[in-house]
């Protein structure tokens, strides 16, 4: 399955979320969206979900703590214990042996981020 992981900011809008995504995905086929579960019930995030038409999988924060990222962002490092919220939602939504194929990508605003990881 390939998954595309998001990470936003509370002040996130549809357009953050989908630049971030579109950044990220372009040229892959997306499956589903993943991000961590306490950002469950966020307005722009069930709006954006909706209008790609992809199910929304949430990750428990202790599960993005044991995920290799490929960028590092100190804000998430302190916050989920790992580097990228985007990136190790993508990887653990995507399954075991799951593996990157779009790095972390930022939106324009810098409210969002989006990467992608298929499944092994």
């Amino acid at each position: 399955m390939i998954v595309a992981g998001i990470g936003f900011s509370s002040t996130a809008t549809v357009d953050s979320l989908r630049t971030a995504f579109e950044k990220a995905s372009a040229g892959q086929n997306v499956e589903a969206l993943a991000t961590v579960a306490d950002k469950e019930g966020h307005r722009a995030l069930a709006e954006f979900a909706t209008a790609a038409a992809l199910p929304l999988y949430f990750v428990a924060p202790a599960d993005l703590a044991g995920q290799r990222t490929l960028t590092c962002s100190n804000r998430s490092r302190a916050t989920y214990g790992t580097g990228s919220v985007a990136e190790a939602s993508a990887l653990a939504a995507a399954g075991h042996g799951a593996r990157l194929i779009s790095h972390r990508q930022i939106s324009d605003d810098r409210l969002a981020t989006c990467a992608v990881a298929i499944g092994g």
